[in-house]
């Protein structure tokens, strides 16, 4: 079995487009158009390992969605976590401190998307 993607829904499809795109460097990998149905899917990447972050826009959203309270988090992972949390700071983004689990050092974040998620930004080393 291998992951495929996660999906999500979004009010507006060009600003959650901005975020993923220029806040954490992904790139549009595909989209699908249904005007007929009225939604749009844009599947995300970040080209090495091929999982897919979608982005579902259904037109004309009445309100904003409900995410409730068992979804959490989407992950993502740096080299340079400071520069990264600099930049997200200053594209005037929600941005918690840096932060780490009792008795570590700060490794982690966590940033808001323009629907309210939040995507951990954590520290990794290659």
């Amino acid at each position: 079995m291998k992951m495929l993607h996660t999906c999500i829904r979004v009010m507006n499809l060009e600003k959650s487009l901005d975020f993923y795109k220029n806040a954490l460097g992904l790139i549009e990998t595909s989209r699908k158009d249904f005007p007929d149905y009225e939604f749009t899917l844009v599947y995300l990447s970040d080209e090495k390992d091929g999982y897919e972050l979608e982005l579902t826009y259904n037109y004309n959203p009445e309100k904003p969605y409900e995410l409730g309270n068992g979804f959490s988090h989407i992950a993502v992972g740096v080299t340079d976590l400071e520069e990264s949390h600099a930049k997200h700071t200053a594209m005037g983004y929600e941005v918690t401190p840096l932060k780490g689990l009792p008795g570590e050092a700060p490794h982690y974040y966590f940033v808001t998307d323009p629907d309210g998620y939040k995507v951990e930004v954590i520290r990794i080393h290659e």
